[in-house]
């Protein structure tokens, strides 16, 4: 397994849509092995989500999981996921807005609403079925994940930009609010 290389802000890479794998390529060991890479880049850097496209892939493949993030300690345990190929559909209008962070944007945090509740179509990294919902923080790394597979980064989620902090101000200012 191997920690790669994640893209910041700036690379057209996090701007271009990602493309569908089929299910041959989905078990195919270079897949799997990125999956593994993917995972590995992930918990390096201490994130809760990572899509293929910050690792410099175009494919629609994202990782996520919460268990004892120092990033993000009050957060609650998201298990180990793998999704590909995934569709969300929002369950209801509601949004709520709360603070992200990226690895491809290090050190920024803002303000980002996002459906409360969702539906998620997708396929494991075996290539099976999955259909599920999720809701809360489950469902905002999701869509944030969602998002970087379609070429959009957090900021341009934010309606109010003057949320938008460095993490050493949002700790100081606005971490406790």
């Amino acid at each position: 397994m191997s920690i790669l290389q994640v893209a910041r802000i700036g690379n057209p890479v996090l701007r271009r849509a990602a493309e569908d794998l089929s299910r041959d390529q989905v078990v195919s060991a270079a897949v799997q092995k990125l999956i593994e890479d993917m995972i590995e880049t992930m918990k390096e850097y201490d994130g809760v989500g990572l899509a293929a496209v910050q690792i410099h892939e175009s494919k629609q493949i994202a990782v996520l999981e919460v268990e004892d993030n120092p990033r993000y300690p009050r957060k609650p345990r998201v298990p180990l996921s793998v999704l590909i190929n995934p569709k969300i559909t929002p369950l209801s209008e509601e949004v709520e807005e709360d603070w992200e962070g990226c690895l491809s944007i290090p050190d920024l945090r803002g303000k980002v609403p996002r459906y409360t509740s969702i539906r998620v179509e997708a396929w494991d990294r075996h290539g099976k079925d999955l259909n599920f919902v999720a809701a809360d923080f489950h469902a905002r790394v999701i869509q944030h994940e969602w998002d970087h597979l379609h070429g959009k980064v957090f900021l341009d989620r934010m309606r109010d930009l003057s949320t938008l902090s460095f993490l050493q101000e949002f700790v100081r200012y606005w971490a406790d609010r």
